[in-house]
């Protein structure tokens, strides 16, 4: 039986008690990591949990995770901060009112460390051992992976809900895996030969997890062992990300402002001297975390953070980046609920052009609202200079002058059921051909003659000077 009272007195620990010294005689049956704002789902009770607070973003915060674990009647909270700042006030308290003993980890020390030292404790010299001593020794995701398939006896791969192999080599059947893992209705599962075993899932949301895939059907309790630890990988994996961003915040604040330090900026995170991309992406639901992810998973030495409802990200120039984010959010998508994804990739540009390809993304991503469809990625170099001009401007502008320039045409269409608008449209398409207008609408070019005379006269405008063509096509665009 091993005591919370035990793991305070390890010296090699260090942990420190904050509140909840009455309760120390609670057992320990296991630990648990996470980083889910509601972990209720996952314990049964007894578990250490260990937190690096990536969830943490005010006091509502703090009380919806500690009501979940005491409901859950875990034996304590261990927590650390990653930028060496006292844990936060609200979560002290939370942990009092709730009676969840609330242990501070060290922030030299690692979570894999505890995990081990805890473990051995439990269950002695185990499979969990070995493994665990793989990730004490800091070997990463690729030799816990190759560790685990030999206990497991079998392959072992680790996939993103976007179709991202993140460690465990080529996998044929990868985009299929992430589909049925999306539409299940419990996991694990088993599909095409294959155990589908949740690791973690970033914001409580099953789109944001990794996916732990193993050959066969192994026992579901060293599946699941081997999911937990590969769970602390990826905890490792977030905290080292979360400290890398730090520069993507005042990058991108010196980008969309025009700042002159943007040089510098770039210098610091290691980006100068590249051509880069801009991208801009939301979800129809305000869910930034859904947006991130979808940037991170597909572009994971991208520098990303959120502006308020939006997430951008200053990634390396590769031409693959608009087909890989496409692909990354058609895999993703039949999880997605009634949500959509729009995302605004830029231009290829130096650091120079970087305001303006920030702009670019924002007006790609725009034009992508206006379409159908979950998702939507659009690339600045795909759309034409009209369409991105016209993404910029606010749709009461957009509507009102249309209105404006069209609507005695759309007021007689709609009096008289006829088509005028549709009959210029294609006009102005064909670039004024009378032949090939009339050929797409099946008229004799007489028919066609008549009423583009009719819009003419409706508009008091001559469509044989250029400019009163370019007027009526951008307000035909704008609709």
């Amino acid at each position: 039986m091993l005591l919370l009272r035990t793991l305070l007195q390890m010296p090699e620990l260090r942990l420190s008690l904050h509140t909840g010294e009455d309760q120390l005689d609670r057992t320990v049956t296991r630990v648990y990591g996470t980083e889910l704002p509601d972990p209720s789902r996952y314990l049964s009770g007894g578990e250490l949990v260990l937190s690096g607070l990536l969830w943490h973003h005010g006091p509502q915060d703090s009380e919806t995770f500690v009501r979940s674990l005491a409901s859950a009647r875990v034996a304590g909270l261990a927590a650390s901060e990653t930028e060496n700042r006292a844990l936060p006030e609200d979560l002290v308290d939370a942990c009092e009112r709730h009676h969840v003993p609330l242990l501070e980890v060290p922030v030299d020390l690692s979570f894999a460390t505890i995990t081990e030292r805890v473990s051995m404790e439990l269950v002695g010299l185990s499979r969990h051992r070995r493994l665990l001593n793989v990730v004490a020794e800091g070997s990463g995701l690729p030799a816990l992976l190759l560790a685990g398939g030999h206990e497991l006896s079998a392959p072992c791969w680790v996939l993103s809900t976007t179709g991202r192999v993140v460690a465990g080599g080529e996998l044929p059947d990868r985009v299929t895996l992430v589909k049925e893992f999306l539409q299940a209705d419990r996991l694990p599962r088993t599909v095409r030969g294959m155990t589908l075993v949740p690791v973690s899932e970033r914001g409580g949301n099953r789109l944001t997890s990794w996916i732990l895939v193993v050959g066969g059907e192994p026992q579901q309790e060293a599946a699941a062992e081997l999911a937990s630890l590969v769970a602390l990988e990826r905890l490792r994996q977030a905290q080292g990300r979360q400290i890398e961003n730090r520069t993507a915040g005042p990058l991108v604040a010196a980008v969309l402002s025009g700042s002159a330090d943007v040089a510098s900026r770039l210098a610091a995170a290691g980006l100068e001297n590249v051509r880069l991309r801009v991208i801009s992406a939301v979800t129809s639901d305000q869910r930034t975390e859904l947006a991130a992810a979808v940037i991170e998973e597909t572009l994971p030495a991208a520098l990303v953070t959120p502006v308020g409802d939006t997430v951008y990200a200053v990634a390396r120039a590769d031409d693959s980046v608009p087909d890989d984010v496409r692909e990354a959010i058609r895999v993703m998508e039949p999880g997605l609920g009634s949500s959509r994804v729009l995302v605004g990739i830029s231009s290829p540009v130096e650091w120079r052009g970087l305001r303006g390809a920030a702009e670019e993304a924002t007006h790609a991503r725009r034009l992508g609202e206006r379409r159908s469809g979950r998702t939507c990625v659009v690339a600045g170099e795909e759309i034409a200079l009209h369409q991105l001009l016209l993404a910029g401007v606010p749709e009461e502008l957009r509507t009102s002058l249309r209105r404006r320039l069209l609507g005695p045409v759309l007021t007689y269409d709609a009096e008289h059921g006829s088509d005028l608008v549709g009959t210029l449209k294609v006009f102005l398409d064909c670039s004024g051909s009378w032949t090939a207008a009339a050929g797409k609408l099946h008229v004799h070019v007489n028919t066609l003659r008549y009423r583009v005379g009719r819009v003419e006269e409706l508009l008091g405008v001559d469509l044989a000077e250029f400019e009163a063509r370019v007027d009526l096509f951008l307000a035909l665009q704008a609709g």
